[in-house]
């Protein structure tokens, strides 16, 4: 159950506990709509490395959507091991661990890989803080 009771708006049990501010509602949800499309990466690359944070943030609703899979795909593999990395290193990341990330992917590619690892760690964060269930 839920720390605060939903609101009346919103299509999933995240954006329902969003839905008290319309506002907010709306730009979060354009946000993650944003980040979690096709961009310079693609929308598998980005939910594999989802699915890695998940594991380590602790929103049990998020867990629950799928555990990362292996991917024969250097982006995918890379990003994935990033964002282990990040989970254990937090802001700590060396500067040496992220020019891996350099050796691969353009800075348009890095700069969306990290929104995306911010903005999902951020939406993690808020399912676990308010404890949304993996079955609802």
């Amino acid at each position: 159950m839920t720390r605060i009771q939903p609101s009346q708006k919103g299509d999933t049990p995240f954006q329902l506990l969003l839905g008290y501010s319309d506002s907010l509602l709306s730009t979060w949800t354009a946000l993650a709509d944003e980040l979690s499309g096709d961009g310079f990466l693609s929308k598998e690359l980005k939910e594999q490395v989802r699915r890695v944070l998940a594991q380590g943030n602790g929103c049990e609703y998020c867990k629950a959507k799928g555990k990362p899979e292996a991917s024969n795909l250097e982006k995918t593999s890379l990003a994935m091991g990033f964002a282990e990395v990040f989970l254990s290193q937090r802001q700590q990341v060396s500067d040496r661990q992220f020019a891996v990330l350099k050796e691969t992917f353009s800075d348009e590619e890095i700069s969306e890989l990290i929104a995306f690892i911010c903005f999902t760690t951020a939406q993690q964060y808020f399912g676990a803080l308010m404890k949304i269930p993996a079955a609802t």
